[in-house]
């Protein structure tokens, strides 16, 4: 035996273990007593899966899982998207509790799961199969399922009529019928890595064959068609299809909120699970990683704000000739809205020095906190000329700023200013600042996650853009500011020493 299939063998041995690890049937049951437990599974899909599949169910059932499930028993030419974030369980819903509770319920299931190669297919069909085979509670409830001759790698056929086939992303459809059946429910399951969604002609071409060849093999009454993938790109495959079918379902579910870290999926993962995930000092993966991967906000490559503008370097506060810090005022503090930005600018030699920086979404009390805590920590003689938009400044603005100073026990002096000028014009006008190398970045701040936010919210913009704008909106108002005491011929201006404004608080 070849190594390769040696090793695939062992692996399938190891899930029909799993699979038997489902428990005993319970013998001193009636057959009426089975009969009336099996029915109540049709709409019991939570007790359905406690009951077969106890050793995936380590924890409950999610609401979000019950749901799409529900969606695909209420429709039977579903056609849609499975647009969970990692660790949400899409493939094990998508690929065996979905597909053996539509059995369950009575439907004619010929499964057909694609993969991203036909390796990766037979791989995730092995999943159901060996349940099948090796789950005593389905045995004892449906009888032998394992059929001699219909139980090859590619394709099962259980003696209960349940038909499993793998088929590779891209493959030819040709064949995909057994004697005059056809696929009634077909699963791509992340067909899409990192290196295709670089390809954007193959994902035209598998987008194609999607339409044009896959989903039209399907003939008869059911004709159920979905793709389980987490959106961790801003183009994808499946964004390709929902945005040329708007009117196939996108089930999406974010895996924990990126303001509180709270687990959608409460009942498995604690409510410290993903903060610590994301923002661990040696083990976090970040605020940008955490939110493609989790959350289907995809990290934006720059078209206008490129890569290799940005300069990193050492810096030192006592060097600067003025600090500014500019607070870009967000109110609500949830995950749709706006971002509270504090940028720390410093000006030395008519460059521009991005010291620190503070870009979440929260209420206006946790900016305040951090300004009066940077300002608690500033070195002797270094003076922060605070200031925001004054278009934001009402009651409730002031009244926070009173409350938090006073709590602090730190006066910021925040001056409001005028900015004018359109919004996006003000922000595109930086590039040139960028182009001529006269924008620094302190390399101390370059793996703080809201320093990530803050590049991936800059990298976003371009002519046109609509999403989030904060920081850059904060750090042009620190530029053009800094702009304004930048050295003249008569020499320089000293630290701290600015025009008075009329304006203060």
């Amino acid at each position: 035996m070849k190594r390769q299939d040696k090793e695939a063998l062992e692996a399938y041995l190891k899930k029909l273990e799993f699979a038997r690890s489902a428990g005993s049937p319970n013998l001193n049951e009636t057959k009426k007593e089975k009969e009336d437990r099996i029915k109540t599974y049709h709409t019991d899909i939570r007790g359905m899966v406690e009951y077969y599949f106890p050793h995936y169910a380590t924890s409950a059932c999610a609401d979000f899982q019950i749901e799409f499930a529900e969606l695909i028993g209420k429709h039977k030419t579903f056609k849609g998207f499975c647009q969970w974030g990692r660790a949400l369980a899409k493939s094990v819903w998508s690929n065996i509790i979905i597909p053996f509770w539509r059995w369950l319920c009575g439907e004619p299931v010929y499964l057909v799961i694609i993969g991203n190669s036909f390796d990766k297919a037979k791989q995730l069909l092995e999943d159901i199969k060996a349940e099948f085979e090796a789950n005593p509670r389905i045995i004892s409830d449906f009888g032998e399922q394992h059929q001699i001759g219909s139980w090859e790698d590619k394709r099962f056929i259980a003696k209960g009529g349940f038909i499993g086939q793998a088929l590779g992303m891209g493959q030819s459809v040709r064949g995909l019928r057994v004697k005059n059946l056809r696929p009634t429910m077909i699963v791509c399951d992340d067909i899409e890595d990192k290196q295709l969604v670089k390809n954007p002609k193959r994902q035209n071409e598998v987008v194609k064959w999607i339409e044009s060849d896959l989903i039209p093999t399907m003939d008869g009454e059911y004709r159920r068609w979905w793709q389980a993938n987490n959106r961790f790109a801003p183009v994808m495959i499946q964004t390709k299809l929902q945005g040329k079918h708007p009117k196939w379902i996108v089930h999406e579910v974010c895996a924990y909120d990126p303001i509180t870290y709270k687990p959608t999926w409460h009942q498995k993962y604690s409510d410290d699970y993903f903060r610590v995930l994301i923002e661990d000092p040696f083990e976090g993966i970040g605020t940008l990683t955490g939110n493609a991967e989790y959350n289907h906000k995809p990290h934006v490559e720059g078209t206008v704000f490129k890569d290799e503008m940005f300069n990193w370097i050492e810096m030192n506060m006592k060097d600067f000739e003025h600090i500014v810090g500019h607070w870009d005022i967000a109110y609500a503090g949830n995950e749709n809205s706006d971002y509270n930005s504090v940028t720390v600018e410093g000006l030395k030699e008519k460059k521009f020095y991005i010291y620190d920086l503070f870009c979440k979404q929260t209420k206006m009390r946790a900016g305040l906190q951090w300004m009066c805590n940077f300002e608690r920590n500033l070195p002797s003689g270094i003076r922060v000329h605070w200031q925001f938009e004054s278009q934001f400044w009402n009651d409730e603005v002031q009244r926070t700023i009173d409350e938090v100073e006073e709590e602090e026990g730190i006066k910021l002096r925040l001056e409001k200013v005028t900015i004018k000028g359109n919004k996006e014009d003000r922000i595109m006008s930086m590039v040139s600042y960028y182009q001529n190398n006269r924008v620094y970045w302190n390399n101390a701040i370059k793996g703080n996650n809201d320093t990530q936010v803050a590049v991936s919210q800059l990298k976003g913009i371009e002519p046109g853009y609509n999403g989030h704008d904060d920081f850059p909106d904060s750090h042009e108002a620190c530029t053009k500011k800094l702009e304004k005491y930048t050295p003249s011929k008569k020499g320089k201006i000293r630290m701290g020493k600015m025009k008075p404004k009329n304006e203060r608080i």
